[in-house]
């Protein structure tokens, strides 16, 4: 059976530590956690191999705003440079259930292995390359794509300040 993957390349205007922080940290994960209009409501995290992360996104009122779950059972987690998990639609439990339970259409597998690796560029800038197995259709994987790029995008804007903490961002933002 033949299979879409789909792999993106992006480079971000801060540190590989702090793009590493931004994938695994629940208050960043929130911040950058689905495509454009959706907010990231939840996030867990135990970035080990045996752990895994659990997050939640809210479409905007005009998709009904419904939330949806995933998780991700994390294989291998070697930071700051690379980290592998399945990726699987969940309940609010975190237990997994179907694409289809999930209003997902039809292409998207029922679990995904996923893999994020970060180097270093110069002037302490970061590459992240992700990459995401076993789509059975383009369609779907093109979807997939759409989504994490708009991720991405939000994620470069977290992180172009320099590489500041959350806590830091959290201050300066209320007193902004």
């Amino acid at each position: 059976m033949t299979t879409f993957d789909v792999h993106v390349v992006r480079e971000f205007d801060a540190p590989v530590e702090r793009v590493w922080r931004a994938w695994t940290e629940p208050e960043d994960l929130r911040a950058w956690w689905g495509p454009q209009g959706f907010t990231g409501t939840r996030a867990e995290a135990d970035v080990r191999a045996g752990g895994r992360i659990l997050v939640t996104m809210r479409a905007p009122d005009e998709w009904g705003g419904f939330e949806q779950h995933s998780r991700w059972d994390i294989t291998e987690a070697s930071a700051p440079h690379r980290l592998r998990y399945v990726f699987r639609f969940a309940d609010a439990e975190g237990r997994a259930i179907t694409p289809a339970d999930a209003g997902i259409p039809a292409g998207v597998p029922e679990s995904s292995e996923h893999e994020v690796v970060i180097t270093e560029l110069a002037d302490r800038r970061a590459r992240l390359e992700m990459t995401e197995h076993g789509y059975a259709t383009a369609e779907a994987r093109d979807l997939s794509r759409t989504g994490l790029e708009q991720c991405l995008d939000k994620m470069a804007a977290l992180v172009a300040d320099g590489g500041a903490d959350p806590a830091t961002r959290q201050s300066a933002s209320r007193s902004a």
